[in-house]
C-alpha cells in the first residue's frame, strides 16, 4: 500500500489521522527557551489559553530534513511502505518542501527501490490537509502511487483556505501591523478576512463585526465554486479555541452551500500563533 505523510500544520483530526494512518511530522515551536514540538509536547487548547497570557509571542519553525529523514524511514521499514507520498504546506511560507526533499534524496541513495514524490501543496492548514486525506483514502481503498499522487496534486489545486481573526493584537505582537492599526481595528471590531493564491496568504477584505465576517466568508465559497461550476464541496472548519464560533460558521455554510462532508478541527498550534485564540476559518475544495 502506498503510505502518505505530512506534517502538523495539516491541523487533520486525530480520528483520520489515526484511521487513514497518516505519518505525522510536528512543527516545532519556540517558547522562550523551550522547543514544544506541534500536537506532541503542546496540545491546541491548552496552547490557546496561554496565548491569551502572553504579551510576546512565540517563534516557529518547521521541521529538519533529519525530522523528514526519521520519518521516511518508519515508514519505508514497515510493511508496504516503499512508496511514499509526502505532502508539505506551501514552499512561499516555510522551508518543510525543502527539508523533505533533502531527506528523500538521502534516503533514496540509502534505499535505492524507495519510490517517493514530495507534494507542495502551496496551502496550509486543512488546505494542504484535505489533500492529504483525500490521497490517503485513495491508499487505503489500494489505489497505485500514480493515482495517489494525481489525487494530491488535484485537491491541493482545487482548494480554498478563508479564515477571519477574531483580534489583531497577534498581529501586532508578531510585528506585521502596527500599534495604530492595531488600537483602530480593534475600536472599531473590524475582522480581517485572509486566504491563499499561489501559495500565498492574501487579504480577501475586512468586515465590521463577527457575523459580517462570516458572511462574507459564505459569499467567497460561493463565488468560488460558481466560478469553476461546481454545486458541492467538502469543507472543514478550523479554529482556535472557537469551537461554537465553528459551529456558527458551519451552519451559516450550510445554509447556502450543499456540504458532501464536513469536517471541524482545531487549527495546529504552530499556525494559532500568527492568528491567536478567536480564529476561525473553512478549508474546502469542490467537488
Amino acid at each position: 500500500m502506498v503510505a502518505v505523510l505530512t506534517d502538523s500544520t495539516a491541523s487533520i483530526p486525530a480520528n483520520l489521522i489515526r484511521e487513514l494512518d497518516i505519518e505525522i511530522v510536528p512543527y516545532y515551536i519556540h517558547r522562550g527557551l523551550e522547543t514544544l514540538r506541534d500536537m506532541v509536547d503542546v496540545r491546541p487548547a491548552e496552547f490557546a489559553a496561554w496565548l491569551k497570557t502572553t504579551t510576546r509571542l512565540p517563534t516557529t519553525a518547521n521541521p529538519s530534513p533529519g525530522d523528514y529523514l526519521v520519518a521516511l524511514k518508519n515508514l519505508a521499514q514497515r510493511g508496504g511502505g516503499m512508496e511514499i507520498v509526502a505532502l508539505t504546506m506551501t514552499s512561499k511560507g516555510s522551508g518543510a518542501y525543502q527539508s523533505c526533499l533533502a531527506a528523500v534524496n538521502m534516503l533514496t541513495e540509502q534505499m535505492p527501490g524507495l519510490r517517493c514524490e514530495v507534494v507542495d501543496t502551496l496551502q496550509v492548514g486543512m488546505a494542504h490537509g484535505w489533500a492529504a486525506v483525500e490521497a490517503a483514502r485513495l491508499a487505503v481503498a489500494g489505489a497505485d502511487f500514480d493515482r495517489v499522487v494525481q489525487r494530491a496534486q488535484e485537491v491541493a489545486r482545487q482548494g480554498m483556505m478563508i479564515q477571519t481573526a477574531d483580534t489583531l493584537r497577534y498581529l501586532y505582537l508578531g510585528g506585521r501591523i502596527g500599534k495604530a492599526q492595531h488600537l483602530v481595528a480593534s475600536a472599531l471590531k473590524i475582522k480581517p478576512i485572509i486566504g491563499m493564491q499561489e501559495g500565498v496568504i492574501v487579504a480577501l477584505g475586512t468586515a465590521r463585526g463577527q457575523l459580517r465576517a462570516y458572511r462574507r466568508m459564505v459569499d467567497l465559497i460561493l463565488r468560488r465554486i460558481e466560478a469553476v461550476g461546481r454545486r458541492r464541496i467538502k469543507a472543514a472548519f478550523t479554529h482556535v479555541a472557537a469551537p461554537e464560533r465553528a459551529e456558527k460558521l458551519r451552519a451559516m455554510v450550510a445554509e447556502r452551500v450543499e456540504c458532501e462532508e464536513v469536517l471541524v478541527s482545531e487549527l495546529s498550534s504552530a499556525l494559532a500563533v500568527h492568528s491567536g485564540p478567536g480564529t476561525v476559518g473553512v478549508s474546502f475544495f469542490p467537488v
